[in-house]
């Protein structure tokens, strides 16, 4: 829907959502279940809403997103979906053949009350769970939460479901890299190699959902955690979670559970937050930043020297996940940008805080406008009231971009229009350089299109 008619008068709604900045928990689940090698992820709830999450995550990716579903009919949706869930992971350990089943809730079964525990161990001790094969769970009611709370709870239900104490160490630190791309991922796994660190990361999406065109169809790709890493974690040495609403959860039942010490940093991205993930791998693992990294860090502050004057006092709208916008604005205060409006649509406490704290050092001649939880209309309204020159976020942003004429950065979940989220991180050093490329892109192409004769230069 074009939103040309958006309002400026800004009244309070306190039931009413409209263009949500968030999408559903199972969504978030299924994704971290596609980062277990072997994982065929299972909705327990309608086809139709197995469908959606599937399309939702094929858009994004461009890539087939498997998944299996209870299919409730009417008297599933009254007695229970407990049968239904039984034959189902019989039939998908007879027919598919998966290492593992990750089964997350919908709507539908969390409101009736099924206990996917309890029917997890039935179907176990029915003799449908196959030697050596594992079935994990998490609950995920989508009328709570976002799709960022459904990737924690599948993060948490694998490491309650998998995790084991040998008492030997295995020298490894456990990343939990939080609700990023395959790409994203990937560089997160070249950074800590650099740095010399054993790493076991979960979920992982590289390699599932970003894999090679080979010509043979594999329903399991090479790429995901092994479930042997899973069930390994709980001998590792430390735990470095990237988020806190996406990865704090499985981090700090790890901790609490197996002795496992944690460690909640930001995700990587912009200088501020790799320096800070660079710095807390070097102190989980006790060795010194290689000269490379430095390297790397040393062209991304080159970059940002040399183009800050067409930064600088820019005015920005970011709208996203909360692990996203947090270490997104501190990027682009260090470009010299004002941040004016934010809006996240998953809910949590301590976004607003984490938001002020970094105004009040940053210093800023103005005060932000932040919601936590809020919705695309009112960032429209925002925008209406006080204009910005670039906004980064999802797809759905296009709407407000093109009928205020504003540039857009495609940033987050999903992206359904666009090329290149998958393969081209955003983390890491590389990553705040195309962030960089991308920004600046946006809005030297506006200044291009606009210009008169006499200020159309071929050198800014």
């Amino acid at each position: 829907m074009l939103l040309r008619h958006t309002p400026k008068e800004i009244t309070e709604r306190k039931s009413l959502v409209i263009n949500p900045a968030k999408t559903c928990q199972p969504i978030g689940a299924m994704y971290a279940a596609l980062g277990i090698h072997g994982c065929l992820p299972h909705s327990h709830g309608s086809q139709g809403c197995c469908a959606y999450h599937r399309s939702s995550l094929t858009r994004h990716y461009k890539d087939p997103v498997a998944a299996a579903t209870s299919s409730f009919t009417e008297g599933a949706s009254v007695f229970g979906g407990q049968a239904n869930l039984v034959q189902a992971i019989d039939n998908m350990f007879t027919v598919y053949d998966p290492e593992i089943i990750a089964i997350h809730t919908t709507c539908l079964s969390e409101t009736i009350g099924d206990d996917v525990a309890q029917i997890a161990d039935k179907a176990k001790q029915d003799g449908k769970v196959p030697e050596g094969k594992k079935v994990i769970y998490c609950h995920t009611p989508s009328y709570v939460g976002s799709h960022v709370t459904g990737f924690a709870n599948m993060v948490l239900g694998m490491v309650k479901c998998l995790a084991e104490k040998t008492g030997k160490k295995n020298g490894k630190i456990n990343i939990i890299p939080g609700y990023v791309e395959p790409a994203d991922m990937e560089e997160i796994k070249r950074l800590a190699a650099m740095v010399g660190v054993k790493i076991i990361m979960f979920p992982d999406t590289s390699g599932v959902l970003n894999s090679p065109m080979t010509g043979e169809y594999k329903m399991y790709p090479d790429g995901g955690t092994k479930v042997a890493d899973l069930q390994s974690t709980g001998d590792s040495l430390a735990t470095l979670a990237l988020g806190e609403w996406a990865s704090a959860d499985g981090a700090k039942y790890l901790d609490a559970t197996y002795k496992v010490p944690c460690q909640v940093a930001d995700l990587p991205i912009g200088l501020t937050a790799t320096d800070n993930f660079i710095d807390a791998l070097r102190k989980a693992a006790g060795v010194n930043v290689p000269d490379t990294i430095n390297m790397e860090r040393g062209v991304l502050v080159d970059a940002m020297c040399d183009y800050q004057q067409y930064f600088h006092a820019k005015k920005v709208a970011l709208v996203g996940d909360p692990d996203q916008l947090i270490p997104l604005t501190q990027f682009c205060i260090n470009l010299g940008m004002h941040p004016k409006h934010i809006v996240t649509g998953t809910p949590g406490n301590k976004f607003k805080k984490r938001m002020d704290e970094m105004f009040a050092e940053a210093g800023l001649p103005y005060e932000p406008n932040v919601a936590c939880p809020g919705d695309m209309f009112l960032l429209h309204q925002w925008i209406k009231n006080e204009p910005v020159d670039l906004i980064i976020g999802n797809t759905y942003c296009k709407y407000i971009a093109r009928d205020e004429n504003i540039p857009l950065v495609r940033h987050g979940f999903p992206i359904m229009d666009r090329f290149g989220h998958s393969v081209f991180p955003s983390v890491g050093y590389k990553g705040a350089m195309r962030l960089m490329e991308k920004m600046l892109d946006a809005m030297l192409d506006k200044r291009d299109r606009e210009s008169s004769e006499e200020k159309f230069e071929l050198v800014y």
